[in-house]
Parts: structure tokens; C-alpha cells; sequence
């Protein structure tokens, strides 16, 4: 490296390849999780249930979006300091100049179909929790519509030959991901909250540390990703091109890491779970991703609604039922 290149420029370059090291340490554990995940499910059918295979098609088809992802990256990171490492610019005018070349192109793309997965995932479980109810649904959907729209237009806009960094919609994009994710875990963590003290007051003696166990893991799904999230938005819109850099080449890594810790719990039965089909209302403590526990209570026995009425009825059936759906 010439000893008058600008020291921004390095910095830039450094980034690049700092993050591929760290986005290949998080690919590493993203594949041992996705390894654990698909074994388990395989193991515990039982707590699988109908969704196993629903569950196991999101294990697939991210794990070959982000295999493809980082592998397209890997190859643009050698192509940049190796193949063209006499192109006009220096590396950095590779860095900047990425959408004018295919195979990462490939990489971004494949990027962003993979959030879209992630976070299709994460609205099923919140429809799922709050059993299906329109007045979170239609503002959920058509936030996630946004997103994808969001994302459509930013990579429209990267195809023109735009430079990355300069794509001024990417930052909203992102910020509407990150909404996402933190209004997911409220509403996911208000109806857990409301479910246990609903519990708590049907049956004085109610074991609450299943509710505490899942609001815990929705947090600990959250809070990482978000964090990266948090860290690629202002460094984006500080034009901190360097910390964007590491943050892109780890940040679907971190995400898919977050899903399948939840994921792995559940196909071990570590989670609590809840019926994905219309009588999913009548199983009042089978909450969680995507389980399912049988019953045949009536609708006049649920306590997965806020109705005081409801709350009061039937607590030794109640009681039976939850010690049955908590694995």
C-alpha cells in the first residue's frame, strides 16, 4: 500500500477486511445452531408438532441464503485485494463501487431476502401469541409491506449504479426493521406479562417461571440483533463508512443467530408453545413459536383473553391443563 493513500481509505479497507473475519466467526456459529436446530427437530418430533415442518423449511432456506451470502462476500473481499488489486481506485474504489459487480450483487440480494424470512418469522409468533387478532396483525403487515418495499426500492436504486453509502433509503429501511423487532417485543412481552398474572390470580398457587423463561428468551432474541442494527443506522447516516462496513458483514449472521436460539429451544421442548391453528384461543397456556399441545377445552374455558369472567371459571381444569402444555 502506497504510503500516501488517505488515511480514510484505510480505514475503509481495514473494515472490510476485519468484518469478514468477524462475519466469518459469526458464520461459524450460525451453521453449528443451524446444525443443533435441524438435528433436534429431527430428534423431538413431538415437540415439533405439525409446525416441524414448517420450522425445518425456515432452518433450509436461510441457511442457503446466508451460506450464499458469505460466500459471495468472501470471494468479492479476495477479488478486491487479489484479482483487482490493480484496478483504478484501489481497494477502496472496489468497496464503494460493489454494485458494478455481480457476485456481490448476489451477496446483497441474497441479504435481503433473508431478512425478509427472519422477519416473516417473527410476526407468525406475534399472531400466533396474540391469537391472531386484527388490531396487531394490520399494523404488523403492513409495517413488514413497508420493509419490503423499502428494500425493492433501495436495491433499484443500487442496480442504477448509485453508490451504496449515498442510498439514503437504506438507513429508513433498516430503522423500519429495527421497529419491527422492538415493537415485536413489546407486544410479545405485554401479552406474556398479562397471560402470567391473569394465571397468578385463577390459581393462587400457579407456577409463573415458564411466562418468565419465554419473555426472557423474546428479549435475548431481540435485544443482540437490534443492537447491530441500532449500530449500522447511525453509523450509516454519520457516514461512518467503515463501522457500516463491519457492522453489513455480520449483521445477518447475528439475526439468524437470535431466531435459532429460540428455534433450538423449542425443538428440545424448552419453550412453552401454542397452537397455530383458529381453536388456538381454547389452549390458555400453550403460548410461544410454533409448538402444539392438544386439548379439547371448550371456548367458554380459555383464559388466553383479557375477560376477567373468563379468568375465574374452571382453575382446577386450568391448572391441569398448564402442567399438560408446558414442556
Amino acid at each position: 500500500m502506497s504510503s500516501d493513500t488517505p488515511q480514510n481509505d484505510l480505514w475503509i479497507e481495514r473494515a472490510r477486511l476485519d468484518g469478514m473475519v468477524v462475519g466469518g466467526v459469526f458464520y461459524g456459529m450460525f451453521f453449528l445452531l443451524t446444525v443443533q436446530a435441524w438435528i433436534a427437530l429431527m430428534k423431538y418430533p413431538q415437540f415439533g408438532g405439525r409446525s416441524r415442518h414448517a420450522l425445518l423449511f425456515y432452518i433450509f432456506i436461510t441457511f442457503v441464503l446466508r451460506t450464499i451470502n458469505f460466500a459471495a462476500n468472501a470471494k468479492y473481499t479476495e477479488m478486491i485485494w487479489i484479482d483487482l488489486h490493480g484496478a483504478p481506485g484501489g481497494p477502496d474504489a472496489l468497496i464503494e463501487d460493489e454494485m458494478d459487480y455481480r457476485i456481490n450483487v448476489l451477496a446483497i440480494y441474497t441479504s435481503q431476502i433473508h431478512d425478509w424470512f427472519m422477519q416473516a418469522l417473527l410476526l407468525h409468533r406475534c399472531f400466533v401469541i396474540w391469537n391472531w387478532s386484527r388490531r396487531v396483525m394490520i399494523p404488523m403487515i403492513t409495517l413488514y409491506i413497508a420493509m419490503i418495499a423499502l428494500s425493492i426500492f433501495s436495491l433499484t436504486q443500487a442496480s442504477t449504479g448509485a453508490v451504496v453509502y449515498n442510498i439514503s433509503i437504506i438507513p429508513v429501511f433498516v430503522s423500519v426493521q429495527v421497529g419491527l423487532a422492538v415493537i415485536y417485543t413489546i407486544l410479545v412481552m405485554n401479552r406474556l406479562l398479562l397471560m402470567r398474572r391473569l394465571m397468578r390470580r385463577a390459581i393462587a398457587q400457579y407456577d409463573s417461571s415458564a411466562y418468565n423463561t419465554v419473555v426472557v428468551m423474546v428479549i435475548e432474541s431481540a435485544l443482540l440483533s437490534s443492537v447491530f442494527s441500532i449500530i449500522f443506522v447511525v453509523a450509516f447516516a454519520l457516514h461512518l463508512e467503515g463501522v457500516t462496513t463491519l457492522c453489513f458483514l455480520s449483521i445477518d449472521s447475528v439475526q439468524g443467530i437470535a431466531q435459532l436460539f429460540i428455534i433450538l429451544r423449542v425443538a428440545r421442548g424448552q419453550a412453552v408453545t401454542h397452537e397455530w391453528s383458529s381453536r388456538a384461543a381454547a389452549a390458555p397456556t400453550t403460548i410461544g413459536l410454533s409448538g402444539f399441545c392438544t386439548t379439547e377445552k371448550s371456548n367458554d374455558e380459555r383464559i388466553a383473553r383479557p375477560e376477567k369472567d373468563v379468568v375465574e371459571t374452571h382453575s382446577a381444569s386450568m391448572k391441569e391443563e398448564a402442567d399438560v402444555c408446558i414442556a
